[in-house]
């Protein structure tokens, strides 16, 4: 079956462009890519992807793009015929990419009209080993997303992208994985846009360096660090200058595919954070509102 199985990097456009590009650079941990169109690219030291941040000059603050992997060109194609026929708007048919990294791919819009890219053979950038105490990201972790049909989205995922339901909070929040991380896509209710983009960290040590070296460039932790119930990962999130949420995680769970049975978590205290001594939560997080730039494809 061909499916979806790993997030490459998400694309964003701000008029906070410099600002947003010294907060990845100097601050969050990421090193920038080497590129002559204009834009910033960012790759994590512990990640094979060329990069997992691309940042555009723009007006206007939205979401160019959410880039997917896929593992083989025959995968791209298999799955651009499913998200055609899903009834989903096609951006760009599969075709070599002119992006850096290159690769053979195609762009759509969510249901929900977030831009997104499918995508494989794209040349890796090279990885290094990351120490338990250098506190910066490994990779991408995983992505959560407001949906105002959350269960129909959900649904979506698993039916057209190939994910696999690991668990439920209640019946507001789903845990979807594409390989055997518990999680790297988690939709909620709400306006369509991003909610967060989480990056593994090497351990709960390197979590904790990395807040560290945050707080000493004077960038505040908005909630946590704590440790969520569903995939039992640790957390902290902060909020880019640009004003797009953030979180450093680690220890996700790793699940058995062949005997794991989604739960139900049903909402308590201490759901959100087992541990219960983070700063803030929530509702200190920046409020969602519709993307500014659904349903509109981006200029690259």
């Amino acid at each position: 079956m061909s499916r979806v199985t790993e997030i490459r990097y998400v694309g964003y456009a701000t008029p906070d462009f410099d600002p947003e590009v010294d907060f990845y650079a100097s601050k969050w941990g990421l090193d920038l890519v080497p590129s002559h169109d204009g834009m910033a690219y960012f790759k994590a030291k512990g990640a094979f992807e060329h990069h997992v941040v691309r940042l555009r000059r723009a007006d206007m603050k939205r979401i160019d793009v959410i880039s997917l992997a896929a593992d083989s060109r025959e995968d791209v194609d298999a799955l651009h015929t499913k998200v055609s026929v899903s009834g989903a708007t096609i951006i760009s048919k599969p075709q070599d990419l002119a992006s850096p990294g290159g690769g053979y791919g195609f762009r759509f819009f969510s249901p929900d009209g977030l831009p997104f890219e499918i995508s494989s053979d794209v040349t890796p950038g090279a990885a290094v080993a990351v120490a338990r105490w250098d506190g910066v990201p490994l990779k991408i972790s995983h992505i959560v997303l407001h949906s105002p049909d959350h269960k129909a989205l959900t649904q979506w995922f698993i039916d057209i992208l190939g994910f696999r339901l690991s668990d439920w909070i209640g019946d507001f929040m789903s845990f979807l994985r594409c390989n055997s991380a518990h999680h790297r896509i988690a939709i909620l209710p709400g306006p369509a846009c991003l909610n967060h983009v989480a990056y593994d960290m090497e351990g709960v040590d390197g979590m904790m360096r990395g807040i560290h070296r945050l707080r000493e460039k004077a960038v505040d932790i908005r909630w946590g660090p704590g440790r969520h119930t569903a995939g039992n990962n640790t957390f902290s999130y902060f909020v880019t200058p640009s004003g797009f949420a953030v979180e450093y995680t680690s220890e996700l769970e790793v699940v058995d595919e062949a005997t794991w049975e989604p739960k139900v978590h049903a909402p308590s205290p201490l759901l959100m954070d087992q541990w219960g001594i983070g700063v803030g939560g929530p509702q200190t997080m920046p409020h969602p509102e519709a993307d500014s730039g659904l349903f509109q494809s981006a200029e690259a």
